[in-house]
């Protein structure tokens, strides 16, 4: 089982994602199925296969986030500090060749999502970023080639 690193609030997302998808989805799928069934002959009826493929689709999504949060360790944000970067951890950093400055937080790799501009600590920036202070000028490798950035700020 894979270890993965969340946030309380990341945890408390799955768990409810887990809840509505056992406690609302399942039983409309069940329905569904039930539906289909009533109208006879299962070898020709179209929507009994589809309801029962979402049936499986459902199970092995509720099967995968039970496996993601039963692997989860919660990280104790108040040993979170500001001297170097971690995850958690909000970082401004500028683009030495271009001139950018982007702010980005580094999250667990399930609480991930550019457009709130969480980066996972898997990528190679973050990974990049990690134990470094500000001011320091470092070089990570991206599929666009060598990139330069200077840490500017280091926040929460």
């Amino acid at each position: 089982m894979a270890i993965t690193f969340m946030t309380k609030e990341g945890y408390k997302k799955k768990m409810e994602e887990i809840a509505y998808l056992e406690t609302v989805k399942r039983p409309e799928i069940s329905r569904a199925i039930a539906e289909a069934r009533d109208k006879g002959d299962l070898s020709e009826n179209a929507e009994y296969d589809a309801a029962k493929e979402a049936q499986g689709m459902l199970e092995m999504q509720i099967s995968k986030l039970k496996e993601l949060v039963a692997g989860a360790r919660i990280i104790d944000e108040s040993k979170l500090n500001c001297d170097e970067v971690q995850i958690m951890n909000k970082v401004k950093i500028k683009n030495l060749t271009n001139g950018m400055e982007v702010e980005y937080t580094i999250v667990a790799d399930s609480e991930a999502n550019l457009k709130e501009k969480k980066i996972a600590s898997s990528t190679p920036i973050a990974k990049g970023l990690l134990g470094h202070k500000i001011g320091d000028v470092v070089e990570i490798r991206v599929p666009s080639g060598l990139m330069k950035f200077e840490i500017k700020e280091i926040s929460f």
